[in-house]
């Protein structure tokens, strides 16, 4: 799964990578991006633009957004199947850029870890986003980044990754509608341009949100980077 994720580059780097339109005034770098906050997104409606949605779909046909809470992740082999996301996948896809993500590693300690491409260049997880609007028509944009097995980098921390596109295929990923080539789009990024090492535990909360949460340290010292 994808829980936590880092986008802490300036605004102008967003732009010039993605050839989006990105104000300062409404972005601001994240270390520590997490669901239920408005984060940035670039949707197949306004692929020009940096827009802010919420992380944690909300289908447009739900009564009640807390539903939200349970669809930060989407798994790509059952994406085209399940009510809450077949729609999103046909019509309504995004890309969120991100230059990191964390994991937690499935053993007694939990071990977190900061995962990214190894020239540290940005990237863009492929999502799926919904409008969903409630009887006195208050809005919430939202969206998911979806899941596939882990390459054999990330699958020694957990066995599921966000799939991260090629920089190459993101504009198929937004404008393309033969659902055959998208779902070929939906796998492991390869190993080999990709990085892994641990971090502290301050990552685990949301309110710990500055550079002390990307620096290395060894297992040994988790004890003394507690939040």
């Amino acid at each position: 799964m994808c829980g936590r994720f880092q986008l802490s580059v300036k605004g102008k780097q967003i732009s010039e990578r993605f050839n989006v339109e990105v104000f300062d005034k409404f972005y601001k770098p994240s270390f520590n991006c997490a669901p239920s906050q408005k984060l940035p997104v670039i949707t197949n409606d306004h692929p020009a633009k940096l827009s802010f949605f919420q992380w944690g779909l909300i289908p447009y046909w739900a009564k009640d957004p807390i539903i939200g809470s349970r669809n930060i992740n989407t798994r790509s082999e059952t994406i085209s199947e399940k009510p809450s996301f077949k729609s999103a996948y046909k019509n309504r896809r995004c890309l969120i850029p991100a230059n990191g993500f964390y994991e937690w590693q499935k053993d007694s300690d939990h071990t977190p870890y900061r995962i990214f491409l190894k020239d540290e260049k940005l990237f863009a997880f492929a999502g799926i986003w919904e409008t969903w609007k409630n009887a006195e028509n208050r809005i919430i944009n939202s969206f998911s980044i979806i899941t596939t097995n882990a390459n054999s980098l990330v699958a020694d921390i957990h066995n599921r990754m966000p799939v991260i596109l090629k920089p190459e295929d993101e504009d198929k990923w937004l404008m393309e509608t033969d659902q055959t080539l998208l779902n070929k789009l939906l796998v492991p990024y390869a190993i080999g341009r990709m990085e892994a090492y641990t971090i502290s535990k301050k990552v685990n909360s949301p309110k710990n949100n500055n550079p002390e949460i990307v620096i290395p340290v060894t297992i040994g010292q988790q004890s003394l980077f507690n939040e």
